[in-house]
C-alpha cells in the first residue's frame, strides 16, 4: 500500500485539497480497518512531505467507514484508536449502491470485501430454472448453469461498483481493493475458498483475474496501475488451536451475523459444533492435497482517469 500511494498518487493533480477523503468500504468492526488507514495517512503524509512546494499544504484527513447497516457500527467507534489523525464517520450501506457524493473521495480502500456478491442470483433459487443450486451451500461441482448464473452475477455486480466509485472518486484519486480470486480457468470444484451461500442469503464467489481487467477495461473511467497476485492465508499455522477450531472461528468471525439472521440465534453453535466435524471429516485432508494453493488474493490499484 505504500508503494502504491508512493509511486501512483499524484497529489499535484488532486488540486491541493484541505480535506483529503479517504473511504473504507467493508470495514467490518476493526481491528484491522483501523491499521490500513493508518498505513494510508502514513503514506500521503509522507508523499506530500517528500514534495517540497506542498509539504506546508498537509491536508486534514476525512476517513469515512462504510459496511451493511447490520454492521456493529457501535462497536467499531468504541474502538476507534485514541490516538487517531483523522475525523471519522460511519456510511452505512452497501458498495452497490451510491454512497458519496460526486467526486468527494482521494483515496478507496476495499479489503476481502469485493468477493461478495449483492444477491442471489435468482435462477439458482428457481425450482423451475435449469441453474437451481438443490440442496448445495456451494457451487462447487454443481450444474454449468448454475456456474454461469453466478459468473453473471459477478459481471453485472463489478460494473455497478466501478460506476458508482467512478462518480465518488476525484480525478486522479486512487482506488486499491484485494480479494478472492480464482486462477484463470480453474474449476469451482478445484478451489478451497469458493464458497456461495445461496441457502443463507448471501453469496460469495472468486474472481478470476482476467475478468477484472475485462470489468475495468468495459468501465473506462479507470485506470490499472498495478495488478498482482498474493498468496492466501490458510489456517493452520497457530499451534495453540486446531485446524478445524480456527477454521471454524474465521466462520464465526465473518458469517454469524448472516446466519443467525436467517436460521435465527439458536443454531450458531450447533451449525459450528457439526462444521468443525466435518472439517475433520473431510475439508482437512483436502487442504493438505491442495497446499500449493489455487485460491489466491488479487491486489488491484486502480486510478480514476482525468
Amino acid at each position: 500500500m505504500n508503494e502504491a500511494i508512493a509511486e501512483k498518487l499524484d497529489i499535484g493533480a488532486l488540486n491541493s485539497p484541505k480535506n483529503f477523503c479517504i473511504a473504507d468500504l467493508g470495514c467490518s468492526v476493526g481491528p484491522n480497518t483501523f491499521a490500513a488507514v493508518e498505513i494510508i495517512i502514513e503514506a500521503v503524509k509522507s508523499k506530500y512531505d517528500q514534495s517540497q512546494s506542498l509539504s506546508s499544504q498537509i491536508p486534514q484527513f476525512q476517513v469515512f467507514f462504510n459496511d451493511h447497516v447490520s454492521n456493529d457500527f457501535n462497536m467499531l467507534f468504541t474502538s476507534l484508536p485514541q490516538d487517531k489523525q483523522y475525523y471519522a464517520a460511519g456510511v452505512p450501506g452497501s458498495f452497490y449502491e451510491r454512497l458519496f457524493p460526486e467526486a468527494s473521495l482521494h483515496f478507496v480502500h476495499s479489503c476481502s470485501s469485493l468477493h461478495w456478491l449483492s444477491r442471489v442470483p435468482e435462477e439458482v433459487t428457481n425450482k423451475n430454472s435449469p441453474a437451481w443450486n438443490k440442496g448445495r451451500i456451494h457451487y462447487a461441482n454443481s450444474r454449468d448453469e448454475a456456474n454461469r448464473a453466478y459468473k453473471a452475477q459477478r459481471e453485472r455486480d463489478m460494473d455497478k461498483f466501478l460506476q458508482l466509485r467512478a462518480q465518488e472518486v476525484v480525478h486522479g484519486g486512487l482506488m486499491l481493493v484485494n480479494f478472492n480470486f480464482n486462477l484463470n480457468g480453474t474449476h469451482p470444484s478445484q478451489c478451497v475458498s469458493n464458497l456461495n451461500l445461496d441457502l443463507i442469503g448471501s453469496s460469495l464467489m472468486d474472481l478470476a483475474r482476467k475478468e477484472m481487467e475485462a470489468a475495468v477495461e468495459r468501465n473506462e473511467y479507470f485506470s490499472i496501475e498495478r495488478m498482482e497476485t498474493l498468496p492466501s492465508q490458510r489456517p493452520g499455522n497457530d499451534g495453540n488451536q486446531s485446524l478445524d477450531h480456527q477454521m471454524a472461528a474465521h466462520v464465526r468471525a465473518g458469517m454469524e451475523d448472516t446466519i443467525t439472521q436467517h436460521f435465527g440465534e439458536d443454531i450458531i453453535d450447533e451449525f459450528l459444533d457439526l462444521y468443525r466435524k466435518k472439517i475433520r471429516e473431510i475439508s482437512i485432508p483436502f487442504i493438505a492435497k491442495s497446499a500449493g494453493g489455487i485460491g489466491e488474493f488479487l491486489l488491484l490499484v486502480l486510478k480514476r482517469k482525468y
